[in-house]
C-alpha cells in the first residue's frame, strides 16, 4: 500500500512539473565567440543585461513560475513552520569594551535583524545604538560593518542598500545617538574603519562609483584614504593610492596606541598579499616599509607594545608564526615563535590580554590555546566538545576575553575566560528547540580518485538503517581557502528530523589542511575539487547511505559553481541539485561585477592555457542537449554585486531546454545581494522551497 501511494505522489509530482514548464526563452544561436581557436556558443548572452526589459520580464515570469512551483510542494509549510522555530530565536554577541562602555549585538527571537546595543561597564541600562529593523519598511538595507572608537564615544557603521556589499559609512555619536552630518562617506565594499588612537579620525578602503570606470576594473582603484572628523569626505587624505590592477585590493589597520599602521595589498582573495608598515609617529611624510612583497604566500599581523606579531604560511602551508620589531623589519630579523605544526594547521593568533589567544584545525575541528608572547605554551583552553570554536576575542590589555564555540549537535554557546588564569564561564547558549542527544553526527573519511584522503562530516537520526533509502543532500563548497567546519545549522535538523541526511564534503580548495589543500583544488587544479565531491556522494552511496536518485547536491558562490559542475559532470549521481548565487559561465566570469579579483583563485580566459581548463568544466558550456539532468533549483538575487545573477539566468535557460529530467526552476530573490536578503522570513523561505523540493524529489522522507 505505501509503495502504491509513493507511485501516486511521485507521478502526480511529474504531472504537475509538466503543467508548470518554465517559460520558453528565445535562444540566439548565432552568437558564437572563437577563442583561441575554439567555437565557443553562447545562445543567452542577452540575458546577461539586466536593465534589459525584455531580461526584466524574463526573470519577473521565471521567478513567478518557480515560486508557484515551490510554493504548492507537499510539506513545504511543514518545513517552513520547523525552520522557524529553529530561526527565530534569542542570539547575543560577545561584548566589545571600548573607553568606559560595552558594545555588543543582540537578535530577539521576533526580529529579522541583528541589533547593536550599548551600556557603560560600570553598570546601567543598555541602550540601542544602530537598529536596521528600522531602516527600510521593505528590509532593504542592511548594516555592514560597526566599529566603535577607543574612547567609545562613536560607532562608524555602514548602511549597505539591497543587502548588497557597497556601502555607505556613517559614523554615530554615542551621547547624542545623532549621526554627524559631514561624515558620511559612500564607496565601502572592503572592510570599515580602523580609529586612530586619539579617536578624532579613522582609515578606511574607498571604492569608486564613477560609471566612466568599468565596475570589474573598480577594485584596482581602491585607496586607503583618512577621514577626520567634521572634515568633508571629498578632501580625505589618500595614504595609499590604487593599484591600477582589478586583482589588488588595498586595506589598513591603525594600532591602538597609534604608533603603527599595517597596510595589506590583497593579490585575488585568496591566492597572496602583501604587507608594509608605517610608523605614524612620523606623520604624513613617513615612508611605507616592506614587510614582505611579491611571495605566494599568506601574512596577516597584529601590532601590540610596538611588536608585530606575524602569522603566514611562507614556507609553512600548515602556517607558523613571528614576531617582529618593525623599527627593523628586515627578514633575518625575524624571530619565529610558534613552528609549522606536523599535521594540524595555524589557523591564525591574536594578541589579547597581553598574551597570544592561538587558533589550530585538527581534522577541521578547533582547539585554541594561550600563549606567551613569545609563543611559549601557557595552557589549551578546553572546548566543550569536538567542534568550531572562534578565537579568543578581547582588548589587547584586558583579562576579559570571550570565544564562540558550535557543533552540528550544539548550538551556539559564547564562553568568557580570563587570559591570565583559564577560568572560564558561560556567557551564553543559544536556546534552540532540539534534541542533540537524538542525532549522530560523525565524520568519515573517504579516498577520492587520486587517493587523496577526504573528511565528510555525516549527520542523521540516531538508529538510522543504512539501506540506502535515506534522502540525503550532500554540501560543498571547495575554494578560496574557505574551512567548512562543524556548526549548528537549522536547515540540517529540519531535514534530518524528517528522515534524511546531511553531510559536508571537505573538499581540496579549502583551507582544511592549509595552503597546500587550497592550491590543490585551485586554477588547473579546479577539478580535484570535483572530483573529490564525486567521491564524497559514490561513498555515501556504497556505505549505504543513500543511493543514486536519492542525493541532492547543495552549495552556493563558489559552491554553486561546484553544484553546476556536478550536474553537467555526474548528472546520474543525483537526483537533486540545489545552486545558489552561483558562478557558472567560467569564460566571461571576469567581466562581471567584481570577479577579476578571482582570476588568480580560477584562472584567466583570456590566457590560452587556463582558458582550456576553464571551458573543460565551465557549467554553462557543458550543458547538452537531450540530458537526463536532475531536478534544480536555481536560487539567484536581483542586487548580488558579488556574483553576478547572469550567471544564474544564463543557466536556468540552457538547463531548461536542454533537460530531459526534472524541472528547472529560477528563484529570484528581491532586494537580495550575495548573502541574501539579511531578513530571518526571507531565509525561512528560501529553505524551506529547498527543503521540499528536495524531498519532493528525492522521494518521500518518512
Amino acid at each position: 500500500m505505501k509503495l502504491a501511494l509513493f507511485a501516486l505522489f511521485t507521478t502526480l509530482l511529474a504531472c504537475a512539473a509538466v503543467r508548470l514548464r518554465a517559460p520558453e526563452t528565445r535562444r540566439v544561436d548565432t552568437q558564437i565567440d572563437e577563442l583561441h581557436g575554439v567555437k565557443v556558443a553562447d545562445p543567452y548572452r542577452w540575458l546577461e543585461d539586466e536593465k534589459s526589459p525584455e531580461v526584466q520580464a524574463w526573470m519577473s515570469a521565471q521567478d513567478a513560475a518557480a515560486r508557484k512551483q515551490l510554493g504548492a510542494l507537499p510539506g513545504r509549510e511543514a518545513f517552513k513552520a520547523r525552520l522557524s522555530q529553529l530561526m527565530y530565536l534569542d542570539r547575543l554577541g560577545a561584548p566589545e569594551k571600548r573607553g568606559s562602555r560595552l558594545f555588543w549585538t543582540r537578535r530577539g527571537a521576533t526580529q529579522e535583524k541583528t541589533v547593536v546595543y550599548m551600556r557603560e561597564a560600570a553598570g546601567g541600562g543598555e541602550q540601542v545604538l544602530l537598529d536596521p529593523n528600522a531602516w527600510s519598511s521593505d528590509g532593504s538595507t542592511a548594516l555592514g560593518s560597526w566599529v566603535p572608537s577607543w574612547d567609545g564615544k562613536r560607532v562608524a557603521y555602514v548602511q549597505r542598500p539591497n543587502n548588497g556589499d557597497l556601502g555607505v559609512l556613517h559614523v554615530l555619536d554615542v551621547d547624542s545617538m545623532k549621526d554627524l552630518e559631514a561624515d558620511v562617506i559612500p564607496g565601502l565594499r572592503f572592510g570599515g574603519a580602523s580609529w586612530n588612537s586619539t579617536s578624532d579620525g579613522f582609515f578606511y578602503t574607498w571604492s569608486p562609483s564613477d560609471p566612466a570606470i568599468p565596475v570589474s576594473d573598480r577594485p584596482g582603484y581602491s585607496e586607503v584614504r583618512f577621514h577626520k572628523l567634521g572634515t568633508s569626505p571629498a578632501g580625505d587624505k589618500v595614504w595609499r593610492e590604487k593599484t591600477g590592477d582589478p586583482q589588488r585590493i588595498v586595506h589598513a589597520e591603525a594600532s591602538k596606541d597609534g604608533h603603527w599602521l599595517i597596510l595589506e595589498v590583497s593579490v585575488g582573495s585568496s591566492a597572496s598579499n602583501d604587507l608594509y608598515v608605517r610608523d605614524l609617529r612620523l606623520g604624513e611624510g613617513g615612508p611605507w616599509v616592506a614587510l614582505v612583497v611579491g611571495k605566494p604566500a599568506h601574512y596577516t599581523a597584529d601590532v601590540y607594545r610596538d611588536r608585530l606579531y606575524l602569522w603566514t604560511d611562507e614556507g609553512a602551508p600548515r602556517g607558523r608564526a613571528f614576531s617582529i620589531d618593525p623599527q627593523h623589519p628586515a627578514r633575518e630579523g625575524w624571530k619565529e615563535i610558534i613552528a609549522e605544526h606536523p599535521r594540524d594547521v595555524l589557523h591564525g593568533i591574536t594578541v589579547v590580554g597581553g598574551k597570544l589567544g592561538v587558533s589550530w584545525l585538527q581534522d577541521v575541528a578547533s582547539r585554541l590555546e594561550v600563549r606567551s608572547l613569545d609563543g611559549a605554551l601557557l595552557r589549551e583552553q578546553p572546548l566543550p566538545a569536538r567542534g568550531t570554536a572562534s578565537p579568543l576575542v578581547g582588548d589587547e590589555d584586558d583579562d576579559d576575553a570571550y570565544f564562540s564555540f558550535t557543533s552540528f549537535t550544539t548550538p551556539t554557546e559564547i564562553h568568557k575566560t580570563s587570559v591570565a588564569t583559564g577560568q572560564t564561564s558561560l556567557y551564553f547558549r543559544l536556546q534552540a528547540p532540539v534534541d542533540g542527544t537524538q542525532v549522530e553526527a560523525k565524520q568519515l573519511f573517504f579516498n577520492s580518485k587520486d587517493g587523496t584522503r577526504i573528511p565528510l562530516w555525516v549527520m542523521h537520526k540516531k538508529g538510522l538503517v543504512l539501506d540506502g533509502k535515506a534522502p540525503t543532500i550532500l554540501y560543498g563548497y571547495g575554494g578560496f581557502l574557505i574551512s567548512l567546519q562543524p556548526g549548528f545549522n537549522p536547515e540540517a535538523f529540519a531535514w534530518i528530523e524528517q528522515g534524511g541526511v546531511y553531510a559536508v564534503a571537505n573538499l581540496r580548495g579549502g583551507g582544511e589542511y592549509g595552503e597546500q589543500w587550497h592550491k590543490a583544488g585551485m586554477m588547473a587544479n579546479k577539478q580535484n575539487v570535483f572530483d573529490d565531491y564525486f567521491a564524497a556522494a559514490e561513498y555515501l552511496i556504497a556505505e549505504r547511505y543513500t543511493s543514486k536518485g536519492r542525493l541532492a547536491a547543495e552549495g552556493g558562490s563558489n559552491g554553486g559553481l561546484l553544484v553546476g559542475a556536478a550536474l553537467t559532470q555526474r548528472p546520474d549521481l543525483f537526483g537533486v541539485a540545489l545552486c545558489a548565487v552561483p558562478l557558472l559561465d567560467m569564460i566571461r566570469y571576469p567581466r562581471f561585477g567584481v570577479a577579476k579579483f578571482w582570476v588568480p583563485e580560477y584562472g584567466d580566459p583570456e590566457d590560452a592555457a587556463q582558458f582550456k581548463t576553464l571551458y573543460s568544466y565551465s557549467p554553462y558550456h557543458q550543458v547538452k542537449e537531450g540530458t537526463r539532468y536532475p531536478a534544480t533549483v536555481i536560487f539567484s538575487a536581483d542586487s548580488d554585486d558579488r556574483v553576478d545573477p547572469m550567471h544564474a539566468r544564463k543557466m536556468a535557460a540552457a538547463l531548461q531546454r536542454a533537460s530531459s529530467g526534472g524541472p528547472v526552476l529560477l528563484r529570484i530573490e528581491r532586494h537580495a545581494g550575495h548573502g541574501g536578503a539579511d531578513l530571518i522570513r526571507a531565509s525561512v523561505e528560501r529553505l524551506a522551497d529547498a527543503l521540499a523540493f528536495a524531498r519532493a524529489y528525492l522521494g518521500k522522507v518518512d
